[in-house]
């Protein structure tokens, strides 16, 4: 593991070095490199990482959005790379607010073009330069974004196609199911307390 680490903190020391200005940080963490960009850089990063033969990322994964409403910056874009040549995983974050576009990057990789529509439509968050950048998951009259924090639970309405009524209907917004508290704890490590049905357990027979 150690070996890997280096070798990983390593190539994040010549990523920085290479683009001295556009990658601010480079850190690892559960095995994994991950590097935090300029946003307004991310197409130059992102070429970099694609073509350059030291990493070789030539699939995008996946990109999605982090919300931290307290930030100036609230957004985090992350970016998942995977470089089957090199057999790496690498992710680059960036940083923006709800009012300033971050660069496309469809031509950079073209699966983008799904992620960051489903960007947008999630937190709002904008791409200048995208080619068809418009909902994708909601509907297109929807109101608001419902992947940031402080989106509202209530008081929305969502569109759906009616079985029944054989038309499309507009419905208030309502949750799958109730307000549930789950500890997250893995059934195989033993809970601390006595789970529903092991009450008799260790009590032998009688």
């Amino acid at each position: 593991m150690s070996e890997t680490k280096n070798r990983l903190e390593q190539l994040g020391a010549d990523i920085v070095a290479a683009l001295p200005g556009d990658v601010v940080g480079a850190v690892v963490a559960f095995g994994e490199l991950t590097l935090t960009a300029r946003g307004a850089a991310i197409e130059k990063v992102l070429t970099f990482l694609r073509d350059d033969d030291r990493v070789l990322a030539k699939q995008l994964m996946d990109l999605c959005g982090v919300d931290y409403p307290e930030r100036e910056q609230r957004f985090d874009v992350v970016y998942h790379l995977l470089s089957p040549h090199r057999n790496l995983r690498l992710r680059v974050k960036i940083m923006t607010d709800a009012e300033t576009p971050v660069p496309s990057v469809v031509g950079v990789y073209s699966t983008a073009s799904w992620f960051e529509r489903e960007a947008w439509d999630m937190y709002g968050v904008l791409f200048s330069g995208h080619p068809d950048l418009r909902r994708i998951l909601t509907d297109y009259g929807f109101q608001g974004f419902p992947l940031r924090k402080d989106f509202p639970l209530t008081g929305y309405v969502e569109l759906r196609y009616s079985e029944e009524e054989k038309r499309v209907v507009y419905e208030p917004v309502k949750l799958t199911q109730e307000f549930r508290t789950f500890d997250f704890m893995s059934p195989w490590e033993g809970a601390k307390y006595i789970l529903p049905g092991d009450e008799k357990a260790g009590q032998g027979s009688k």
